[in-house]
């Protein structure tokens, strides 16, 4: 089965709550919805080289309305468009590489505590940045923190399970590599596919069905009960990084050789829209799914006694 939703409330709805937003999932046809509790809905992203010294009025292309960043240990949050942006700590540190490690272990059992209330199949964190940090260190202590996060989900009977996401920039923590490593040292822990991500680590990685088949066998490999849950958006990169999502027809990652990778394998896949466009290219995913669908269905065939001719004829 495939399932659709944008990652937050949807952006059309008219009411802001939870429940209003689950209204109106079902009203658009959709079947799925992430929900946030680490951001709203606008387009964040964190600050790359080339904005580092500069204001928000000099970021190009962007109106930029919030600057977050660390003082005293504590998060604060900027509106002058004048203040220069500085390199912060990642909003989350499981390698402990900026000292949060514990204030980000108890975000992510906080938020299995909600998701237990809501039901939710799954709970899905970024794992930090390397930092000054020899990268096997820094999975070790990863390592050794989802697995006090998972106990902790047993300990308190929370059945939602932990997931864990692939990232899209070289300095954090989550090529597909490192997800599939850390999920076999920590037994229970679930791979999540950002495909954006994977495909800006990958210099452009995903062109053809295939591509995304290759990526998804071993994802699924290590999904219990085969089931995906994955993130789809357009995406800018260069080197190898993420530079910020795009709507899905902006970007150079195509949905279109997924849709036929879907239709030919049978994959169990809940896809997440993280582009700036949610619903809208939740809706879009799932018309492209249904128009490839469609073309299959309309392909002319074969009359039997012709293909069994033309089997005959191979044979000899």
């Amino acid at each position: 089965m495939i399932r659709f939703g944008p990652s937050g409330i949807p952006l059309s709805c008219k009411g802001r709550t939870l429940r209003d937003g689950i209204e109106d999932i079902h009203n658009l046809g959709l079947t799925a919805m992430e929900v946030q509790l680490v951001r709203v809905n606008l387009n964040e992203r964190y600050a790359g080289d080339e904005d580092i010294g500069r204001t928000a009025r000099e970021i190009p292309s962007e109106l930029v309305v919030q600057i977050g960043r660390k003082e005293d240990r504590k998060e604060v949050v900027i509106s002058s468009l004048d203040a220069k942006i500085e390199k912060g700590p990642y909003y989350m540190d499981l390698a402990d590489a900026d000292g949060l490690a514990q204030k980000s272990v108890q975000s992510v059992i906080w938020g299995g505590m909600l998701a237990a209330a809501m039901g939710a199949p799954i709970v899905v964190t970024h794992l930090g940045m390397f930092g000054e940090l020899e990268p096997k260190e820094a999975m070790n202590r990863i390592a050794k923190n989802l697995r006090l996060i998972r106990d902790a989900y047993k300990k308190g009977k929370i059945r939602s399970r932990l997931g864990i996401e692939a990232s899209g920039r070289t300095e954090v923590v989550g090529s597909l590599d490192e997800l599939l490593t850390l999920v076999k040292i920590a037994k229970g822990v679930l791979p999540v596919l950002n495909f954006a991500h994977v495909h800006a680590r990958g210099f452009g990685l995903f062109k053809r069905p295939e591509d995304f088949d290759d990526v998804l066998s071993k994802v699924e490999k290590v999904s219990d009960g085969g089931h995906i849950h994955a993130h789809f958006s357009g995406v800018e990169h260069a080197d190898g990084n993420e530079l910020r999502y795009t709507p899905i027809k902006k970007g150079d990652l195509r949905f279109e050789p997924l849709a036929e990778c879907l239709l030919d394998e049978n994959y169990d896949l809940t896809i997440v829209s993280s582009s700036p466009l949610l619903e809208h290219d939740a809706m879009y995913m799932k018309v492209i799914l249904e128009r490839v669908l469609a073309k299959r269905l309309m392909r002319p065939t074969k009359p039997e006694k012709e293909e069994k001719e033309e089997r005959g004829a191979k044979r000899r």
